[in-house]
């Protein structure tokens, strides 16, 4: 018998004030634990995920950028406990990205466990992230972001 994964550290209301995205674009479902040094997400794929109906019609495939959103929106969740974060009055927002790799398809039923670690903080962080389905890795990248106020992206 399979062990009950622990309680989420932060439901979809809490992740919902904290981020500000919305469907079809918010990527992370629960966060299993965060700590200063890890965030632990999780993201349940459905075949009714939108971008299903054009890549690919017949092969659902979760595409490499959706999965890359997941870690860098999970990567926000864990920054914004390091800085001065009001959601309200600033977003996080993404810089670069190296090191990118994947390494298996995502595919409907999957269930995405995103993890992602801090390899410098500051006003801009530089993260870490890797993804597992069945404990196995199938993506991975390092990313940078930063904090800017809402009023000055526009």
């Amino acid at each position: 018998m399979s062990e009950r994964p622990a309680d989420p550290v932060m439901k979809a209301e809490q992740i919902l004030g904290l981020l500000p995205h919305r469907y079809p674009f918010l990527l992370i479902d629960r966060v299993l634990e965060l700590t200063d040094d890890k965030v632990v997400a999780l993201k349940n794929v459905s075949f009714n995920e939108p971008y299903f109906q054009g890549h690919f019609p017949g092969v659902p495939v979760m595409p490499g950028v959706m999965q890359i959103e997941a870690m860098a929106q999970a990567g926000g969740i864990l920054a914004s406990r390091a800085v001065q974060f009001d959601p309200t009055t600033h977003v996080m927002l993404f810089m670069a990205i190296d090191a990118v790799k994947f390494r298996k398809a995502v595919t409907p039923g999957d269930q995405l466990i995103i993890e992602v670690v801090p390899l410098r903080k500051g006003k801009i962080f530089k993260m870490k992230g890797e993804i597992r389905v069945d404990g196995n890795v199938v993506s991975s990248a390092e990313f940078l972001a930063g904090l800017a106020e809402k009023s000055k992206v526009t």
